[in-house]
């Protein structure tokens, strides 16, 4: 009698325990996610997130419009009670506001997109160099060109900050488009932050250079703008930003249904009808206009474009269409108060604003790098 092959019977039930396997893992519901990363539910409700943010910004700009060193009241906004406060109000603390919340939202909008744009968590204007090469530029024009009485006043400081970022930009979209989205996602954002360090490095030079050569109160203009303050809100200045950033947010918030596209990966997204090449042009362009004004009139306000976006996106989910006008909302509401504790916890004195975001943003970045870390 003709022997089977034991390899041949143990095949078999080695097929038939795969087959068996398969088939109970067809109807085996697949395990939760886990409790450290958390995914947002169903049960969140974007107009009411959209709405209490809103109130909430409307409640800050109501607040800090009567704090600071002279403190108002309501009833003293009244022409016929108290015309000084009313003056000080219109003046001083209405400009001021309003440009913490049109720089709030520009940043943090922008930030969102970024993120959603190079599909990396950490894509921030500020960490990819795009602020420091806007700061550069207005450094060059304020030492270089104001010497020389240039016609065109601030207005100047928006033209250099929008083809600082601008540049930069598109030297950033061009090392992505080297292959490195389609690299590993730990490859591709430690990438990033080394490109975002060597331009950051180089525009700390130029700066230190332009520094070096400025007189004395060019050198006292650029050490404070550096820092990034609110104290020069003027209404011109707020005229100026406020011309530009309804175009950005418009075109930020056209962009939301094409950037939940993008992540599906461009071949996913082309077959859906996306142009990826334009949408990255739209947003690269978007970006450099509203941080380059941001940068211009406020100086480098750090870490609101990374610090916002990620935490509601925790929060709220990754769908742009939601992430993009509640990023805006929260960069404002973020700014505003930063800006009201700066005026008063040393008063009389004030403390720049953009030391207050980079004291609250640098430990989340850092936690942000060891959360992300690669795996050895």
């Amino acid at each position: 009698m003709r022997s089977i092959p034991w390899r041949t019977v143990t095949g078999g039930h080695r097929k038939s325990a795969v087959t068996s396997a398969r088939s109970t893992a067809a109807v085996t519901p697949a395990p939760a996610p886990a409790a450290s990363a958390p995914q947002p539910g169903p049960h969140r409700n974007p107009h009411r997130a959209i709405t209490g943010l809103a109130l909430a910004v409307l409640l800050a700009l109501v607040i800090f419009s009567c704090t600071g060193p002279l403190g108002l009241s309501l009833d003293q906004l009244i022409p016929a009670v108290d015309q000084q406060a009313l003056t000080i109000w219109w003046q001083l603390r209405l400009p001021r506001l309003l440009l913490g919340l049109g720089v709030g939202m520009l940043l943090a909008g922008s930030g969102a997109a970024m993120q959603g744009l190079f599909r990396n968590p950490l894509a921030d204007p500020t960490l990819l160099g795009m602020a420091s090469g806007a700061g550069l530029a207005v450094s060059l024009w304020i030492v270089l060109l104001e010497a020389d009485g240039s016609p065109f006043g601030f207005y100047g400081h928006c033209i250099a900050g929008f083809v600082g970022a601008f540049t930069v930009g598109l030297l950033v979209f061009a090392i992505s488009q080297r292959g490195l989205m389609g690299a590993a996602s730990s490859s591709a954002l430690f990438t990033l932050l080394l490109a975002g360090l060597a331009i950051n490095t180089l525009a700390a030079a130029g700066g230190g250079v332009l520094a070096f050569i400025a007189n004395d109160e060019q050198l006292r203009q650029l050490s404070l703008w550096g820092m990034g303050s609110l104290a020069n809100a003027l209404w011109p200045a707020v005229i100026g930003l406020w011309l530009v950033a309804p175009v950005v947010i418009i075109i930020l918030l056209r962009s939301a249904r094409d950037l939940d596209l993008l992540q599906l990966g461009d071949i996913t997204a082309h077959a859906a009808g996306l142009d990826s090449s334009r949408l990255r042009r739209r947003v690269v362009v978007a970006t450099a206009l509203g941080v380059g004004a941001s940068v211009a009139l406020a100086g480098i306000i750090g870490f609101i474009g990374l610090l916002i976006p990620h935490c509601l996106r925790l929060w709220l989910g990754p769908g742009h269409r939601l992430l993009i006008p509640a990023s805006m909302l929260g960069g404002a509401l973020l700014l505003i108060v930063s800006d009201g504790l700066a005026r008063g916890l040393a008063n009389p004195a004030e403390i720049p604003v953009g030391l207050l975001t980079s004291l609250i943003g640098g430990p989340y970045f850092l936690w942000l790098l060891i959360r992300e870390r690669p795996s050895c």
